[in-house]
């Protein structure tokens, strides 16, 4: 009798590897690359946006008001809770932001994000150490995946992440829109932040808002 041949195994993520690091160190869902990815939606969504405001971002909210922070071949991408891709729309109408050209977009359920190198071990497309920076972090130059903001081994990312609550559902029933108290950053504010600052670099680099009557808002 011929004995059934077992199926082929899935290579595991090698040790010390991007799947490895964040499956294993920080227990997040990941997809078979090459390139490895992030599956967003589940613990985390994301907001993206170019690079240069995403360092102007940075510098005024400072790491108290963002979660974990990638940058990606000149975009950054901005962890924040789970359901936030779904508030963007409302929130841009919120805020004011509404029809106006930004370049600010937001990934959630059912997306993916390319996983950056475990911090301390980046590496460039081949492989090989890179020889360049941005935003002091290497490797970036050549369009791989590197985190400026790394998430924390052994500490559960969702109270880092930017969440918004609405009016009177904070704790002790006294939080404002975006505000969830306890030190949790500010979806609201990081929004409004961001498409501040994509529109300040829209209008730097020439480019049309699509929507002329729109004052910019420097908050």
């Amino acid at each position: 009798m011929a004995l059934p041949v077992p199926l082929p195994r899935a290579p595991l993520p090698s040790e010390g590897g991007s799947a490895f690091w964040h499956e294993h160190e920080l227990g997040w869902a990941t997809a078979a690359g090459p390139p490895v990815a992030l599956l967003t939606g589940l613990r985390f969504d994301v907001l993206e946006l170019p690079a240069d405001a995403g360092a102007a971002v940075l510098r005024r909210i400072g790491a108290a008001g963002t979660g974990p922070v990638a940058l990606t071949a000149g975009r950054m991408r901005l962890l924040v809770a789970a359901g936030g891709a779904d508030e963007l729309p409302g929130l841009l109408d919120w805020l004011e932001w509404g029809g106006v050209a930004l370049d600010l977009t937001a990934v959630g359920a059912g997306g993916r994000m390319t996983a950056p190198e475990p911090p301390g071990r980046p590496r460039g497309p081949t492989g090989a150490a890179p020889g360049g920076t941005v935003g002091g972090r290497p490797g970036a130059e050549q369009g791989a995946a590197v985190w400026l903001r790394p998430p924390e081994p052994g500490r559960e990312v969702e109270p880092t992440l930017p969440a918004l609550t609405y009016f009177g559902h904070g704790p002790g029933g006294s939080a404002g829109l975006g505000d969830r108290g306890g030190g949790v950053p500010d979806l609201v504010r990081l929004v409004d932040t961001a498409a501040t600052e994509c529109h300040r670099v829209r209008l730097l680099r020439g480019e049309s808002t699509g929507t002329k009557s729109q004052p910019l808002a420097f908050s």
